[in-house]
């Protein structure tokens, strides 16, 4: 099994360069890294974790950044979002980022994206929170149209973009496509339609999930060896990464502190058994 890792990356944390090439070092497979633009002091929105939300929410580094940071100091390790507010951005903007860091990695990039659950941040970019997950389908559609080998039209509910020359494109035709969420048949119906697969929270429930996810992809005509499931900001133990093979998986993420150096150097050791 891949064994990748998360972590919020702020500027009180160990550094995108340091991290990357620890990583690479130690022989992990990729490196995901979340989003928030920013977080509202006065919020109505709790914590799905409960309790105060944690400080690093309201310190990420933009992953972009950080992952090409990242792409420029390796070689072989994975880089990848996780997640993406989709709904947060211009899509063709967004889709000019995402293939330039793929290109420039050598086909390295993942996207994985998501729909938040922070109301008052999505406001503030002018997203309606009950069409959210419709806006951020629409968006990546457009985005495929941009990335596509020819000049693409496309005309979408929320967004739309003329036959455009859009360079350059991202090397593997479109990257990896990975979406969180909870389990359900819209999300799983969307996945098998536009993606390559799903980033489960945590990875439990899979064993009930998982049938109804491959169900549903096989159901669109996908073939069962192109579906991408991969368990996400996961606490690791050799039981949970031995039950994730047993059911097929070939890649988890394992979730970093938010540490200093010193700290997230001594987790990297400690996670480097199950590499």
């Amino acid at each position: 099994m891949r064994i990748a890792t998360t972590m919020f990356l702020t500027d009180e944390t160990i550094t995108p360069v340091r991290l990357a090439r620890e990583l690479e070092e130690r022989g992990f497979a990729g490196l995901y890294l979340p989003e928030h633009t920013h977080i509202p002091v006065e919020r109505a929105t709790p914590y799905p974790a409960g309790g105060d939300l944690p400080r690093e929410y309201g310190r990420t580094l933009d992953p972009f950044v950080a992952l090409a940071q990242a792409a420029a100091v390796t070689d072989r390790l994975g880089l990848a979002t996780g997640i993406t507010l989709i709904a947060q951005h211009d899509p063709i903007d967004l889709a000019k980022q995402i293939a330039t860091l793929d290109h420039l990695s050598g086909g390295r990039f993942t996207l994985g994206l998501g729909f938040g659950w922070n109301k008052e941040e999505a406001a503030d970019h002018g997203v309606e929170w009950t069409s959210r997950r419709a806006l951020g389908w629409d968006r990546l559609a457009l985005m495929r149209a941009l990335w596509a080998p020819e000049p693409t039209p496309y005309e979408g509910e929320f967004a739309s973009v003329r036959p455009s020359e859009a360079h350059p494109k991202p090397p593997n035709g479109t990257p990896r496509t990975l979406v969180g969420g909870a389990a359900g048949p819209k999300l799983f119906a969307r996945i098998a339609e536009q993606t390559d697969g799903w980033l489960p929270i945590g990875g439990s429930g899979l064993t009930e999930s998982i049938p109804a996810l491959r169900k549903a992809w096989e159901s669109a005509g996908r073939s069962p060896e192109a579906l991408h499931i991969v368990p996400y900001a996961v606490r690791p133990s050799a039981g949970k990464l031995t039950y994730f093979a047993d059911l097929g998986l070939e890649e988890a993420v394992l979730q970093l502190p938010p540490g200093d150096e010193s700290e997230v150097l001594r987790a990297l050791d400690e996670f480097a058994r199950y590499v």
